[in-house]
C-alpha cells in the first residue's frame, strides 16, 4: 500500500493544520478574556493584532483556495504567483522572528504549545514547501518586493495607532511605552530589513527555478 501523500493531500493537511492552529489560539484568547470578565470583542481585536495570526490566516486562505475548484475573482487573486510568494515571505519572517526573538521569552504548555508550534513552525514550513513545489516560477521581479513590503508597513502603523489608543503592544520589541519611539523604529527597521532580505531570496530562487 502506498502511504505517501499526494500534493493535493499535503495542501489539505497544511490547510487543516493552519485553521486548527488559528482556532486553538482564538479559543485560548477568548477563554482568557472570559475568565477575566473582559470583552470578547476586545479579545477578537487582540487576536487579529498579531502579525503571526494575520499571516497564518492568509496562508490558510491560500491553501483553502488551492483546494477549491470553483472559480472566482478572489480565488484568482490569492493564487497569483506574486501574491502567494509575498505570503511566503511574510510567513518565513513569522517563523524566523519568533524563533530568534521571542521563543526564549516564555515556555508555553498544553494547547498553547500546540498553537505556537503549528503557527510558528509547522504551518510555515509546510507553506514554504507548497510554494517551492506548486507555485509557478519565473514570474517574480524586484518590483514585487515594493508591493509586498506594504503589508508589514501597514501592520506596523496599525500597531502604533493601537498602542497609542490602548497602551498595549503585542510584541515586546515594539513596546513604545517601555522602549520609546526611537528604539522601536530601530527595531522595526531591523525586522523590515529581514523581510526585504527574505524577499530578495524568494525572488532569486524564483528566477533560478524559472530557468530550469
Amino acid at each position: 500500500m502506498d502511504l505517501r501523500l499526494r500534493p493535493a493531500q499535503l495542501v489539505a493537511v497544511a490547510a487543516l493544520l493552519g485553521w486548527t492552529g488559528l482556532s486553538v489560539q482564538l479559543y485560548l484568547i477568548l477563554l482568557g478574556r472570559w475568565e477575566l470578565g473582559a470583552s470578547l470583542l476586545g479579545g477578537l481585536v487582540n487576536f487579529f493584532s498579531f502579525f503571526t495570526v494575520v499571516t497564518n490566516t492568509l496562508v490558510a486562505v491560500v491553501l483553502t483556495w488551492e483546494l477549491t475548484p470553483r472559480k472566482s475573482a478572489a480565488r484568482r487573486w490569492f493564487l497569483l504567483p506574486g501574491v502567494r510568494s509575498g505570503i511566503a515571505v511574510s510567513i518565513a519572517l513569522v517563523s524566523l522572528a519568533y524563533n530568534l526573538l521571542l521563543r526564549h521569552l516564555w515556555q508555553p504548555e498544553g494547547w498553547q504549545f500546540v498553537a505556537d508550534e503549528l503557527l510558528h513552525d509547522v504551518v510555515p514550513l509546510m507553506y514554504l514547501a507548497y510554494w517551492w513545489l506548486s507555485v509557478p516560477k519565473g514570474t517574480l521581479r524586484l518590483g514585487h518586493i515594493g508591493l509586498w513590503v506594504i503589508y508589514p508597513l501597514v501592520y506596523f502603523a496599525w500597531l502604533l495607532l493601537r498602542g497609542e489608543l490602548l497602551a498595549a503592544y503585542p510584541y515586546p520589541f515594539i513596546d513604545v511605552a517601555t522602549l520609546g519611539y526611537p528604539q522601536v523604529f530601530i527595531n522595526a527597521g531591523g525586522i523590515l530589513a529581514g523581510f526585504v532580505g527574505i524577499a530578495l531570496a524568494v525572488v532569486g530562487v524564483d528566477r533560478w527555478l524559472g530557468l530550469k
